[in-house]
């Protein structure tokens, strides 16, 4: 009886005026090629994240075609207008 650990990103979504990019990642748990438990965890990159070399690549790839420099700066400016509130 093998019991062996899988980490998947299985959904990857851009949601949000600013184009956050949320990252499913499923762990996997299988006994002997079967599925027995799968457990979730998510994080949220947001377009003011400076250092994206600590994601996948595909995340990155994703990234770096919808954090534009004009979604970087609608970011930067909303994030401004509320420490002004």
């Amino acid at each position: 009886m093998a019991l062996t650990e899988e980490t998947v990103q299985d959904k990857i979504e851009i949601v949000g005026d600013y184009k956050h990019v949320q990252v499913r990642t499923a762990t996997v748990i299988k006994r002997d090629g079967t599925e027995i438990s799968r457990g979730y965890s998510r994080h949220v990159v947001a377009p003011d994240a400076s250092d994206i070399t600590g994601e996948s690549t595909e995340v990155q790839a994703i990234c770096n075609v919808v954090h534009t420099d004009a979604v970087k700066a609608a970011y930067a400016a909303h994030l401004a207008a509320q420490e002004t509130e």
